[in-house]
């Protein structure tokens, strides 16, 4: 064995902590004679086989139950050699036999040596989420067009996840690499048909020499073993080289989530898609959608009938019950869970009952609750028994049933706690009904809130651990309840609400979080009843203007941060600082922008002229723009571009712009704008007999602003995370803040009534079509622009005459 691994354990330590643990039952202590029997040599060497001796006590059962890295000392205690040095830390269970009492006692900070001394040549290369084991040789990998992706013949495995890669470095390089059998040469790509068993399901081994070699047992260690290639040859974008090295590369835990609301606020089917993509990229394991949810009544007059609720998915027992304003088919949701496994991660598809239920109740009104309110679905009535058990059975029978993957969130939230008992027997029922069709079962955390005598089922059910008064940590514990970390003080997003996080706290989450922290418990590491971790985005207030791109801009930023610290935990990581700056380079997802974020050297780095073609003056890396039914005539300097017709359309290098950001442009209408002037699939700047506006999220916002026929106007465009600037002629016109929408009429308390409305807009330039226009100087900036450089970019056109 390479450096003779060796575990350095101090077993006195060991005594001690057994000792005083065992003593805390307040049944009589352990003697000393009795500790001392505890055997002292935790390490046997089996042949070549290193392996984690369980100690012996007379009357007492010892079993290994934790280990926070089970791929160097799994649950059996067997040893596999690190590449590098790395720390263990395990649980063990000891069980006095003559009372079954028992303690769980934690052996810190094991140092098992690896194969090799120090990481190797060079810094370790920067991913999201960190390698967990790296040791660095002289050299590098350079993928070129002559790259080929080696898959064996026999691994249906390999291939589909080849070309799965080979569309990514499509869409990222522009290389169309070839996928094949046979013997890899110097520049290739290889997945082999096999791995290391002890890297588990989502875990992967790198050999990265002439060749790059990718070593996974598992679908999902070799999608996110590309994951990392990916990564890895973005920090080179021009040379595509990565460092020479080997690499083993795998999760603490199994469960890394994402959570979002779809109920309040409707996404797309194609942003979920995108996201899949992108939770691939960070290698989360889980989308947990939130298909059913309802508005607050205090922003609906307290009226039940009017207040909003929604039902996302289609639904054929119940028609009504699907939400008119958008909805997913039962066809778009199984294909976005197919894609989802296709990249690795699983999609936990949640109906919120009993509480949360108001679309329940607005379709079947027999239903709701008299008592506690219609989004209250009333538990003493047969029917509400009925019509949950034929919602679940619609999505969950069958031999290919609408919820393909192995578990489904049931909700079980927050219901008024005077109704303990039986909503603790409707929480069973639900259980079960979802139990006996073949699925596993996640709800949120609430039997502490809901206290009482009728039992809960608690096999095959895991527990979203979201606030410690509804579902403390360590009684579910006791309980039996596996349990996934997502603490709403810590965790929770809900966009310009004015309470929990708007964005999350990255920073502190970074160097202070792991998924063993729940609220004030903090869990030993390696407790084999948490799962893992989840966060989430709650649209709590209905109608508040935020979009999908607000949504986004607000969990990107933690999916970084926390796909780092659910899959590393409490490994040594970068400090905070080198972390951010290197974080901001790597990408949302191959051939995903979904921020509109260009980092460029320059703030202006789309500039179009239009004196030759509809090219960009500052940035000859971009594809020219392309126009139909266009011409060129005299612009507001030298040429403009002639929209001719009412089928001109000037089709742009880039979608849209997002983040921080100026667009500006001149522009003479022969004629009154109307229509869709600029448009993306996510937003539209459009004229109407008002003037210029923009819609985007089913919302529409005017900027106040009619342009004049057969003159030339000076547009400008900034805006940011906040919301949005307009300006004409150098001069601020509307400035677009958040600003507080007020119901006519008081709460209970007599206190207004209020929220929040967001005018943010993400800039759409996939197309320009203008119609009977002409189009000059069109710039764009990824920086807001100030007031004066405004007006001087006018004044330097008009100062010419022109």
């Amino acid at each position: 064995m390479n450096r003779d691994l060796i575990i350095k354990l101090k077993s006195g330590m060991l005594l001690s902590i057994l000792f005083c643990v065992l003593s805390g039952y307040g049944q009589e202590q352990l003697d000393s004679a009795t500790v001392a029997k505890l055997t002292p040599a935790f390490l046997h060497i089996n042949g070549n086989k290193p392996t984690i001796g369980i100690p012996e006590i007379e009357g007492y059962k010892v079993n290994l139950i934790g280990s926070d890295n089970k791929v160097i000392i799994d649950l059996k205690g067997n040893i596999s050699s690190p590449l590098v040095d790395k720390k263990v830390n395990l649980l063990f269970k000891v069980t006095r036999l003559s009372d079954a009492a028992y303690a769980e006692i934690p052996v810190k900070d094991i140092d098992v040596k690896g194969r090799y001394q120090g990481t190797g040549t060079g810094e370790v290369p920067f991913v999201i989420p960190s390698l967990r084991e790296w040791h660095g040789q002289e050299g590098y990998y350079t993928l070129n067009k002559a790259t080929a992706i080696i898959v064996s013949d026999k691994d249906k495995d390999a291939r589909q996840v080849a070309e799965l890669l080979q569309d990514d470095i499509r869409k990222m390089f522009g290389l169309q690499l070839i996928v094949k059998t046979g013997t890899p040469k110097k520049g290739d790509i290889f997945i082999a048909a096999s791995g290391a068993e002890e890297l588990g399901e989502e875990g992967y081994a790198l050999h990265i020499d002439d060749v790059f070699t990718i070593k996974a047992k598992h679908y999902k260690g070799k999608v996110f073993a590309t994951r990392t290639l990916l990564q890895l040859l973005d920090r080179d974008r021009t040379a595509l080289r990565i460092p020479k090295g080997d690499s083993r590369d795998y999760p603490t835990y199994e469960v890394r989530g994402f959570v979002i609301d779809v109920a309040r606020k409707f996404f797309t089917i194609d942003f979920l898609n995108d996201y899949v993509e992108i939770l691939s990229y960070y290698k989360l394991s889980d989308f947990h959608i939130h298909l059913t949810d309802n508005g607050f009544h205090k922003f609906f007059n307290f009226d039940w009938d009017s207040t909003y609720a929604a039902f996302r998915l289609e639904n054929e027992r119940y028609p009504n019950l699907t939400s008119k304003d958008g909805h997913y088919t039962k066809a778009e949701f199984i294909n976005l869970q197919k894609k989802a496994l296709r990249y690795g991660v699983t999609i936990i598809p949640e109906i919120d009952v009993p509480a949360h239920s108001l679309a329940i109740s607005h379709a079947i009104p027999e239903v709701g609750s008299k008592k506690f309110g219609m989004d209250h679905l009333d538990l003493d009535n047969p029917k509400t028994y009925e019509v949950v058990k034929n919602i679940f059975d619609e999505y969950t029978q069958g031999a290919q049933p609408v919820f393909i993957g192995e578990e489904v969130h049931v909700g079980t939230d927050e219901y008024d706690k005077k109704e303990a008992e039986p909503f603790r027997k409707f929480t069973d029922f639900v259980f079960k009904t979802v139990q006996d069709n073949g699925k596993k079962v996640r709800a949120w955390g609430s039997l502490t809130h809901a206290q009482g005598k009728t039992p809960v089922r608690v096999k095959d059910v895991t527990l979203n651990m979201w606030y410690n008064g509804y579902a403390d940590p360590l009684e579910m514990k006791k309980l039996g309840y596996a349990q996934i970390s997502t603490p709403d003080g810590y965790l929770y997003i809900v966009p310009a609400a004015g309470y929990y996080y708007d964005y999350l706290n990255t920073d502190y989450l970074y160097n202070n979080w792991s998924p063993r922290n729940i609220g004030k418990v903090t869990f030993e590491k390696g407790d084999p009843i948490l799962r893992g971790g989840s966060f989430a985005v709650w649209n709590d207030v209905v109608g508040n203007g935020v979009s999908q791109k607000d949504v986004h801009n607000r969990v990107f930023p933690g999916i970084q941060v926390l796909a780092e610290k659910m899959w590393t935990a409490e490994d040594q990581h970068l400090s905070l600082y080198t972390f951010n700056q290197k974080r901001q380079d790597v990408r949302e997802a191959p051939g995903l922008n979904l921020r509109g974020y260009y980092k460029t050297a320059l703030p202006l780095f789309g500039y179009f002229d239009f004196e030759s073609q509809s090219n960009n003056k500052v940035n000859n890396e971009w594809k020219k723009a392309e126009g139909t039914h266009v011409d060129y005539v005299a612009g507001v300097t030298g040429k403009g571009l002639h929209f001719n017709s009412e089928t001109s359309v000037l089709k742009m290098p880039i979608d849209e712009i997002g983040e921080q950001y100026t667009v500006s442009f001149w522009i003479k209408p022969e004629k009154e704008l109307k229509g869709n002037l600029f448009v993306s699939k996510n937003a539209t700047i459009s004229a109407n007999e008002q003037g210029l506006g923009f819609d985007r999220d089913g919302y529409h916002y005017d900027f106040d602003c009619k342009l004049p026929v057969d003159e030339w106007s000076f547009v400008t465009v900034i805006a940011d995370g906040v919301g949005t600037q307009f300006y004409c002629n150098g001069e601020l016109v509307k400035d677009m803040k958040p600003f507080d929408v007020v119901k006519p009429y008081k709460d209970k308390n007599d206190k207004e009534v209020k929220f929040k409305k967001i005018q943010t807009l993400v800039f759409p330039l996939a197309e320009i079509k203008l119609k009977h226009a002409v189009l000059d100087e069109l710039k764009i900036y990824n920086k807001k622009l100030s007031a004066q450089e405004i007006r001087s970019e006018y004044w330097m056109v008009k100062g010419n005459g022109k």
